[in-house]
């Protein structure tokens, strides 16, 4: 596990529970750095002074806010840690609420909350199953980084984690975004529903699709080119099959090709005609009705000829 990011405790009413917070996720990105392409050397970011026009340390830089074009307040990393806020050492429960009530555009990173040494094990403990009984989820405020959060604590395999979220004001509203009316046929509606359940699974862990098939491939080139071989050749792109006409024929393919991933046979895919004009309705039946009377006509002659025929070899 890596080291704790923060320590303090969890307020819960009158119950203090001392934990360390660990980040739950690790990023697997691969970073790259910045080179002078004519002799291949680092390029590097300083920190400049403005005023000496020469390069500061660490130990030199501050912080300070911008009060106006001319003039800058200092804040010192010691008045940070002061100010009057309760929840800078600990994680203050504001509420419990459904966890289905959480718009999930609000959760943020995950972190890990372990109790802080035997006097935790208990409180904590019963924090947890707590929550397991209730099935509710704690909204709690924090203070990190110089600002006061919101926050959701939730248990997982006997663990408490706690997820930053976002205040309502940082939540854009999509309402601009919506489309318009749209008409759409019931028949493509439950085509849509048969395609999600085709591809319906159980859990995201262990799925071949749930990898970074990007970084892989990242790593395939840096290794190769390390090597001084040629880059790998990127797969070729499967056949489309022609373009598509219309919104129910992408979801009846789309329904064969996933029963086909799954190992089905797609036999079993629902099939739904298209609706059609009602003009090319009327056309159609006047056609199919036309060739049933054709066929008709064409069966009482063959019949009439051969009973013509029989008769003919009873008088022979």
């Amino acid at each position: 596990m890596p080291r704790p990011v923060w320590s303090g405790a969890i307020s819960f009413g009158l119950v203090t529970i001392p934990i360390k917070v660990l980040p739950a996720t690790e990023n697997h990105s691969i970073r790259f750095h910045q080179y002078h392409l004519e002799d291949m050397a680092r390029v590097r970011t300083k920190k400049m002074c403005e005023i000496e026009d020469r390069e500061v340390s660490h130990a030199e830089i501050g912080k300070g806010y911008e009060v106006s074009k001319d003039t800058m307040v200092e804040i010192t990393d010691q008045e940070l840690a002061a100010l009057p806020l309760p929840t800078a050492k600990a994680i203050e429960i504001s509420a419990f609420v459904p966890y289905e009530s959480i718009d999930p555009i609000r959760i943020g990173e995950g972190y890990y909350l372990q109790g802080d040494g035997q006097v935790a094990a208990k409180p904590y403990v019963l924090l947890r199953k707590a929550l397991e009984r209730s099935s509710k989820a704690a909204v709690a405020k924090f203070a990190w980084h110089g600002r006061e959060r919101l926050g959701l604590l939730r248990v997982q395999d006997d663990v408490i984690l706690l997820h930053a979220m976002k205040w309502d004001d940082e939540v854009r509203s999509p309402e601009s975004l919506a489309p318009r009316q749209v008409d759409l046929d019931d028949s493509e509606i439950d085509e849509a529903v048969h395609l999600i359940e085709s591809m319906a699974t159980d859990s995201i862990a262990g799925q071949e699709w749930a990898t970074d098939r990007y970084t892989a491939a990242l790593e395939d080139l840096i290794a190769a080119k390390a090597e001084g071989k040629e880059p790998p050749e990127a797969p070729a792109e499967e056949a489309s099959g022609g373009k598509l006409v219309d919104l129910m024929s992408a979801l009846e393919q789309s329904v064969r090709k996933a029963e086909a991933a799954r190992g089905g046979s797609g036999a079993d895919a629902t099939v739904h005609d298209l609706p059609k004009k009602r003009g090319a309705k009327k056309a159609a039946a006047k056609k199919t009705t036309a060739k049933r009377a054709t066929a008709k006509k064409t069966t009482t002659k063959k019949t009439s000829a051969a009973r013509k025929t029989t008769a003919k070899k009873r008088g022979a």
